[in-house]
């Protein structure tokens, strides 16, 4: 088997709001240097996962907010190609988390224009017009894991050779050299495990996005 062959594609289903899936889709990042991984994103959106839900009051109203990221980036890919997922979310997630920035119109616009893209891509943030895609891209990701899980979604070749999703891994800061190989080595150990769902534990830090 050539070394082109042995290479897997890790699909990555993320909501820009999310700081967990940040975190995880750097760790990701990561091990895309160390493992023959080729990362393939795509969208899902809390805010669509949790409509329907009986969820807090703050959380409803943080999610009110979070329609306009996930629009602009499901904008971009129909319009430039899936390909520029990847650094739209880089951008935005950079924006977002690491400076903290307001989630808003300025800040979306400067995350696309960094990625190369026109800031008039920002519209999209306003309007229904791509929710259709939007959802069906959800739809795709949460079908592989359930309704009870949240964002990242990975799915991948698993240590068995057959296809396997999984929501997570939650972890902080992000793992980094041999530490996130050996992560990303022992997820997909666990994930291909037939029968196999959970592994949990008190979160006691937020994420760090040093």
């Amino acid at each position: 088997m050539t070394a082109a062959e042995d290479r897997k594609t890790a699909d990555f289903w993320f909501d820009p709001l999310c700081p967990w899936a940040w975190m995880t889709s750097r760790w990701l990042i990561e091990v895309q240097q160390l493992r023959p991984v080729d990362v393939r994103w795509h969208v899902m959106s809390l805010a669509v996962l949790n409509e329907d839900k009986d969820i807090p009051p703050a959380y409803r109203e943080l999610l009110a907010g979070a329609w306009g990221a996930v629009r602009v980036c499901i904008a971009a890919a129909e319009k430039h190609g899936d390909e520029v997922l990847g650094r739209l979310y880089t951008e935005i997630g950079t924006r977002f988390h690491n400076e903290a920035l307001p989630r808003d119109r300025a800040t979306i616009e400067a995350a696309l224009v960094a990625a190369g893209l026109p800031a008039e891509l920002a519209d999209a943030a306003d309007t229904d017009i791509h929710d259709e895609a939007l959802r069906a891209s959800h739809a795709e990701g949460i079908g592989l894991v359930g309704e009870e899980v949240g964002t990242p979604v990975i799915a991948v070749e698993g240590a068995d050779g057959e296809r396997v999703a999984f929501f997570g891994p939650v972890v902080t800061p992000t793992p980094r050299g041999e530490a996130a190989a050996r992560l990303w080595d022992g997820t997909l150990l666990v994930a291909s495990t037939p029968g196999f769902y959970e592994i949990k534990r008190t979160r006691t830090a937020g994420p760090s996005f040093e």
